[in-house]
C-alpha cells in the first residue's frame, strides 16, 4: 500500500515524540499491553496443566468475552462523564491485582479451576472499559494534525507489545509460572502510575443519570454519521469475513506440512507485516485519498487471503499473511483516526465502546465463520470463500458510502 509524502510545513515524527502526555501514554500502554500478553498465555497455560481441558481453555476466553460484550455500552458512557487517565490506570491496576492474587495462589498452592474462570470473568469486566478509554484518550493529547501518525505510533508499539510479551512470558517461564505472574505485576504498577500522571484540559460534563438514551447514544451516532458506520462496519465485514486465524493449525499439519515451528511462525505473520506498516505510517502517513486507501487496502487484505488459501509453499503463505497483517494495518490507522475525529469529545467513549463491541464480535464470530465453513468447504474453499467476500465488501462499500470512498483528507481541512 503506497503511501504519500509528507507535505511541507506538516507534524514529524519528531514533534510527536515532544507531546509528552502522549508519550506517557503510548509507555503506559506498551507496558499495560504486553503484561497483558503475558498473562493471557500463563492463564492458559496454566489451565491446561491444572485440568487437561481444551474446553476449559475455552472457556478461559469465552469468560474474558462475554462481560466485556455486556459491559462496553455502560463502559462508553462511564468514560465519557469521568478522567479517563484515571480510568485507564484503574484499569491496569485491577489487572495488576489479578496477576497478584494468581502469584500468591501458586505460591500457596491454592490454585484452581474456579479461581482462573473467576479471575477470568474479572479481566473480561476490566477490558470493557480500558479499550474505549486508551481510544478516547489520544486525541486529547495530540494536535488533530499529529492524530495519524499518532494512531500509528501507537499500532507500532501495541504490535511490538502483542509479539514481545508473549516471547517474554516464555522466556521468563522457565523460572516458573510465578516468576511470570510476577513480571506482570510489576509492568502492571509501571502502567497503572504513568496513567495516573497523565494531565490533559478536562472539564467535567454534567452528571446525567444513567439511561437507555445515553448508553446508546454511541450507536446512535454511528448510525447517523455515515462515514464513521461506513468505517466500522466495513472492518466489521472484513475481520467477519476474511480471518484464517482459526484454521492456521489445520494449514500448518495437513496443507503446509511444517508442523508447531511452522504455526508459531504463521500465527506471528501478520504482527511482523502489521509492525512494519506501523513504523512506517507513523514517519510517512498517508495524507490524500485517505477513504480510497483504507478501501484498497481491506480488498489487498482479501487478496492476501485468496493467495493464503491456495498456497502450498511456506514462503509464499508467509508473505501473505504478513502482507496482509500490513494491509490491515492501514485499515486500522485510518479508521480508527477518521472515527476520533469525526466523533465529538463528549462523545468518544460512547463510539469507541461501539467499536470494540463490533471488533470483538466481529473476531469471535470470524473463528465460528472460518470454521463452520471449512467443515462445508474443507479449510482452502474456507479461506478462499472469505477472501472473496473481503474483496467484495470492499467493492460494495464504494457505491454504499461514496462520502467515505471520496474522502481525501482525513481530517477534512
Amino acid at each position: 500500500m503506497p503511501v504519500a509524502a509528507v507535505s511541507p510545513g506538516s507534524p514529524n515524527f519528531s514533534d510527536l515524540t515532544r507531546e509528552r502526555p502522549f508519550m506517557r501514554l503510548w509507555v503506559a500502554r506498551l507496558f499495560g499491553t504486553a503484561a497483558s500478553q503475558m498473562l493471557l498465555v500463563v492463564i492458559g497455560w496454566h489451565m491446561y496443566g491444572l485440568t487437561g481441558s481444551a474446553w476449559d481453555l475455552g472457556l478461559v476466553g469465552l469468560y474474558q468475552f462475554v462481560p466485556a460484550l455486556l459491559l462496553a455500552l455502560l463502559a462508553g458512557h462511564v468514560v465519557d462523564r469521568h478522567h479517563r487517565g484515571r480510568i485507564l490506570a484503574g484499569c491496569f491496576a485491577v489487572q495488576g491485582a489479578v496477576a497478584l492474587v494468581l502469584l500468591i495462589s501458586v505460591q500457596a498452592a491454592h490454585d484452581s479451576r474456579n479461581l482462573l474462570l473467576g479471575l477470568s470473568l474479572v479481566l473480561g469486566a476490566v477490558r470493557a472499559f480500558q479499550m474505549p478509554a486508551q481510544q478516547a484518550l489520544t486525541p486529547l493529547l495530540v494536535p488533530p494534525l499529529m492524530l495519524p501518525r499518532a494512531m500509528a505510533f501507537s499500532s507500532a508499539g501495541m504490535q511490538g507489545a502483542i509479539i514481545g510479551g508473549p516471547a517474554l512470558g516464555g522466556l521468563l517461564f522457565v523460572a516458573g509460572m510465578g516468576v511470570v505472574y510476577g513480571a506482570s505485576v510489576l509492568l502492571f504498577v509501571i502502567a497503572a502510575v504513568l496513567a495516573a500522571r497523565l494531565r490533559y484540559v478536562y472539564t467535567p460534563l454534567p452528571r446525567e443519570p444513567v439511561t437507555m438514551s445515553t448508553v446508546l447514544a454511541g450507536v446512535d451516532f454511528i448510525r447517523k454519521h455515515k462515514p464513521v458506520l461506513g468505517a466500522v462496519s466495513l472492518d466489521l465485514f472484513a475481520v467477519l469475513l476474511g480471518g484464517a486465524v482459526a484454521l492456521l493449525p489445520i494449514y500448518a499439519r495437513d496443507i503446509l506440512h511444517t508442523g508447531p515451528w511452522g504455526l508459531g511462525l504463521l500465527r506471528g505473520a501478520p504482527a511482523v507485516g502489521a509492525l512494519a506498516m506501523s513504523i512506517t505510517l507513523t514517519r510517512r502517513p498517508i495524507e490524500r485519498r485517505v477513504g480510497r486507501a483504507l478501501l484498497m487496502a481491506v480488498a489487498l487484505f482479501g487478496l492476501c487471503m485468496v493467495v493464503f488459501g491456495v498456497s502450498r509453499n511456506f514462503a509464499v503463505s508467509l508473505v501473505a499473511l504478513a502482507v496482509s497483517g500490513g494491509a490491515d494495518m492501514v485499515n486500522v490507522v485510518i479508521r480508527q483516526t477518521l472515527v476520533q475525529l469525526e466523533t465529538p469529545d463528549a462523545m468518544r467513549g460512547r463510539v469507541s465502546a461501539v467499536n470494540s463491541i463490533f471488533i470483538g464480535a466481529s473476531n469471535q464470530l470470524g473463528e465460528f465463520e472460518s470454521g463452520s465453513t471449512a467443515a462445508l468447504l474443507g479449510p482452502v474453499g474456507s479461506v478462499v470463500l472469505g477472501g472473496v467476500g473481503t474483496m467484495l465488501v470492499a467493492l460494495a462499500w464504494f457505491r454504499l458510502f461514496p462520502a467515505l470512498a471520496r474522502r481525501d483528507r482525513i481530517d477534512r481541512s
